[in-house]
């Protein structure tokens, strides 16, 4: 049986791969398994920010449990592009925390290694991560959640046409199908 290629998406610099829980389970074992499945560098200290163990476990268990349907609606790996001086990267990771619910709604996440941080990578994810939703025609409301002392994350979600919602305790931000521009 010839083993399917994991989905991708492209930005100017990076290439997102969907992860499989072949991914996932390498990369709990051991990042240098992760680097040969993406064919990429991983640096120390992955992985980024708030894309810990638990969320590790969590992605491999929602992929597992999911099959091949779920492969998409969940973790990506963002890597910076192979160019002719600098190989393949991974610098973040993004994605959603599933598939879109009954209303139409879909959560994103995203996060970059330290010191890719400031060079636009979180808005490309996150831009690559909102078109993506909107290509399934069940989405109508794409969500994110930070706190307003995550400046970094509210001027990425802001630069993606995210807005705030007032009077959310939590941090919401949303963006609708309707507002957003293709």
């Amino acid at each position: 049986m010839k083993e399917l290629k994991p989905s991708r998406l492209y930005t100017d610099r990076l290439e997102l791969i969907a992860a499989t829980p072949e991914h996932v389970k390498a990369e709990l074992e051991n990042p240098e398994l992760l680097a040969s499945l993406l064919n990429a560098q991983v640096g120390p200290g992955w992985p980024p920010g708030e894309y810990d163990r638990g969320a590790q476990e969590f992605f491999l268990d929602r992929l597992t449990e999911g099959g091949k349907p779920a492969q998409g609606w969940y973790l990506w790996y963002a890597l910076r592009r192979e160019t002719p001086t600098q190989p393949a990267l991974l610098i973040g990771s993004g994605g959603y925390v599933g598939p879109p619910d009954g209303s139409g709604v879909v959560e994103i996440g995203f996060s970059v290694m330290t010191e890719h941080r400031g060079l636009g990578y979180a808005t490309e994810i996150a831009q690559a991560l909102i078109a993506k939703a909107f290509t399934d025609n069940r989405v109508q409301k794409v969500i994110a959640h930070t706190t307003p002392e995550n400046k970094a994350s509210c001027r990425v979600l802001e630069k993606c046409c995210f807005s705030w919602i007032e009077g959310s305790d939590n941090g919401r931000f949303e963006i609708l199908r309707s507002t957003c521009r293709k």
